[in-house]
């Protein structure tokens, strides 16, 4: 990934190519979409990296008085060696963003792979594509908050710390010095308060700003204006509160601070300025001279930062985490206005270029943002693709009878329906296979001789509109599908549909329109899969998981001969399409939860597909499908890895479990069974007994959805989102 570093003593900026960050325990790895440039403190920093090692040490006297300790204690040498290994090495800048959780750590269970997040922090919320977030110092976005928006949530954190220092109350009134990036966050916080506010600045065009964002007056601290608005505000008495948001070598704040302060009134230090207190103004007014500290409790302890320990609320109301949210949650419902504040966006990869015009002042900016277009895509207000996973709303019916027999009807009796499903079902006991309807007259005829039907007709409504029959089988082309089955569902037919259920979203919407209107949800889609008795075995061995998991996919399904009907693609759907649901459903469950965000890239011309699914706990699964590949190699490899475990699937032939123990099922050759007799089996027992279907339906419309979401993937390039109500 790249990283915007700094070499301190060089003054040299650059993106780096850096390792990915390990998401560790107690935190989430966020792959970011928005940085927020701090014009203040990090544009200092950037000039102190630029200026000689006497200039430097007179910046930091503070460091200085630390390395003559150091020569007393281990003398010249060993001390010159670690302050130029220090100062020689690469530091890392930022510490407010915006991006989406990639991975979730062991002991998070307050946000989820695909949520948006803020977070804080000089060693973790950096400029880079990724960075790992302990619990305290990243908080969720809320509904409607622009992500560009939501990166300004440090900042504003410290803003709203430096007000709560403050102590306002409804009807007083405040003095800003210094209207800046801070400045004008703290100018709105307080207006939301109910507090009048007098900000002073040299800009002219900061000042405007400020006015614009609540302040009832601001001008320049060297001329009259900004004391004459405070006599007529408070009259004559002087503010209740000043708020030192400059930064600078200047003692001039500090003093005007003292000027027009009332008497016993609150001085509060957020910014980096000089603090020479004049000692008679602040010892006559009894001036309370109060420092906020960062963006809240909390900061700079480790145990809270860095190993989670919250402190109890009854005890400290308001930490760095509940300051980072309450400044989130101002913004999402509009009392903070923080776009005006942004002069400029710059693509991520520009960083460089971007420090360096701000530096010259050559970018003149409240505040600058790197954009990450890469990321950007993955939320909303980018625009990024999504495909909706429609709820599944439906009043539970009454009871279903339990049946010694089932009466079974096909429509459709093409090559799948004949080999794959009829031969196991005309031999099951307590199934009656009623009728068959197929578009052609000899096809009806051959599978009603083949398998017993008891009548063939190419009437569907004849079937739809028996009440005999307990169960329809739609196993026509992919196009027809889901009309067909929003039909047999309104008709009050319990529902098999070969995959897939559906080929656009509104089509799957339709279904379950129908699901709905009717009261139907006896559904079940031909996922035959996960019911493969060997799959099933493997899964059992292998045992509960408790982290995320890794799961690779192969298929090597091979190419279509000429002239076959998957081909139509124009009315038919793509290949994947049609096959796609399989492998996803066997991956969500043996994942045992349902996707959040689909990413697929293909090959020229669409043949070979790389589709990566992302689960709520962190997990994927990689699907390989491949049309290219040799026809002798196995058609499906499996592979899951998880908790120092790891589970191998050969072709549905061969399986095998590594972990403390190894198990292998049996080496000796055997049919494959890929679960259709299994599937037939629970969805007949679920018709004749009235219980549940095989398979939940939100599971289903999940799957279905995530297939859908490969399509709009590969045309877009991006990740989809799978949108859930």
């Amino acid at each position: 990934m790249k990283q915007v570093v700094q070499n301190y003593k060089s003054g040299e900026l650059a993106v780096l190519d850096v390792p990915v960050p390990g998401c560790k325990p107690g935190g989430v790895l966020v792959r970011t979409v928005y940085s927020l440039i701090s014009t203040g403190t990090e544009l200092m920093k950037v000039s102190e990296a630029g200026m000689s090692m006497l200039g430097k040490a007179r910046s930091r006297p503070d460091q200085v008085a630390k390395v003559m300790q150091s020569v007393a204690t281990n003398g010249v040498p060993a001390t010159y060696r670690k302050v130029m290994g220090k100062l020689d090495s690469y530091t890392p800048l930022g510490y407010s963003l915006c991006g989406v959780v990639e991975q979730v750590g062991a002991g998070i269970d307050d946000v989820k792979v695909g949520d948006l997040v803020a977070c804080a922090g000089n060693e973790h919320a950096l400029h880079a594509e990724l960075n790992w977030v302990p619990k305290n110092l990243y908080v969720p976005v809320p509904d409607g908050l622009a992500p560009q928006h939501a990166a300004f949530g440090t900042v504003g954190s410290i803003a709203l710390q430096g007000v709560r220092q403050g102590e306002p109350q409804l009807g007083e009134v405040a003095l800003v010095i210094g209207l800046g990036l801070i400045g004008q966050l703290v100018v709105q916080l307080l207006a939301a308060a109910g507090v009048r506010v007098v900000g002073a600045d040299p800009d002219p065009a900061r000042c405007e700003l400020a006015e614009r964002l609540g302040a009832a007056a601001c001008g320049d601290p060297a001329s009259t204006a900004v004391e004459n608005a405070v006599a007529e505000l408070t009259d004559g008495h002087g503010v209740d509160q000043v708020y030192l948001a400059a930064g600078g070598g200047s003692n001039q704040p500090v003093e005007l601070a003292a000027k027009l302060a009332r008497d016993r009134g609150r001085v509060v230090d957020i910014g980096k300025c000089r603090l020479d207190l004049p000692w008679n103004a602040y010892y006559e007014k009894e001036l309370d001279v109060r420092f906020s500290r960062s963006y809240g409790p909390g900061r700079y302890d480790p145990s809270y930062e860095l190993e989670g320990r919250d402190y109890p609320i009854g005890y400290v109301r308001w930490t760095e985490r509940r300051n980072l949210a309450c400044f989130l949650d101002l913004a999402a419902r509009g009392k903070v206005d923080v776009e005006p504040l942004i002069s400029h966006v710059a693509d991520f990869e520009d960083a460089v270029e971007t420090y360096q015009r701000l530096k010259d002042g050559e970018l003149k900016a409240v505040t600058a943002l790197f954009r990450y277009p890469e990321q950007a895509e993955e939320v909303a207000e980018a625009k990024a693709p999504s495909v909706a996973v429609p709820a599944v709303n439906v009043k539970p019916g009454p009871a279903r009878a339990a049946k010694a027999a089932v009466r079974l009807a096909f429509v459709g009796a093409g090559n799948y329906a004949t080999s794959m499903l009829l031969p196991h079902l005309a031999q099951r006991e307590g199934v009656e296979l009623s009728t068959v309807v197929t578009t052609t007259s000899l096809s009806g005829a051959n599978a009603q001789r083949k398998f017993g039907f008891a009548k063939a007709t190419t009437d569907l409504d004849a079937v739809l509109g028996d009440k005999s029959i307990d169960a329809v089988f739609v196993v026509t082309r992919h196009s027809s599908h889901a009309e067909l089955t929003r039909q047999a569902l309104l008709a009050g037919k319990t529902v098999f549909v070969e995959k897939p259920l559906a080929l656009t979203e509104e089509e799957l919407s339709g279904v379950l329109a129908a699901v709905e209107e009717s009261g139907n949800d006896r559904l079940q889609v031909g996922f035959n899969r996960r019911f493969a008795p060997l799959l099933q075995e493997a899964r059992t061995q292998f045992g509960a998981r408790t982290g995320p998991a890794h799961l690779r996919y192969l298929v090597n399904a091979g190419r279509l001969t000429h002239g076959s009907w998957y081909l139509q693609q124009g009315t038919e759907g793509s290949r994947f399409a049609g096959e796609g649901g399989h492998f996803i459903d066997t991956a969500s469950w043996l994942l045992d939860a349902d996707p959040v965000s689909v990413y697929a890239t293909a090959t020229s011309g669409n043949e070979d597909l790389q589709v990566v699914l992302r689960y709520p706990d962190g997990s994927t699964a990689t699907i390989s499908y491949v049309t290219t590949g040799p026809s002798g190699f196995p058609k499906e490899t499996l592979d899951l890895v998880a908790d120092g475990r790891a589970l191998r699937l050969d072709d549905f032939v061969r399986a095998s479990v590594y972990g403390r123990k190894k198990w292998v099922s049996s080496r000796l050759p055997k049919a494959r069974d890929k679960g259709q007799n299994a599937e037939l089996a629970a969805f007949v027992k679920a018709v004749r007994t009235g219980g549940p279907m095989p398979v939940p339906l939100e599971s289903l419309v999940a799957t279905t959805a995530a297939t859908l979401a490969v399509q709009t993937g590969l045309a877009g390039g991006v990740p989809v989102t799978l949108a859930r109500p």
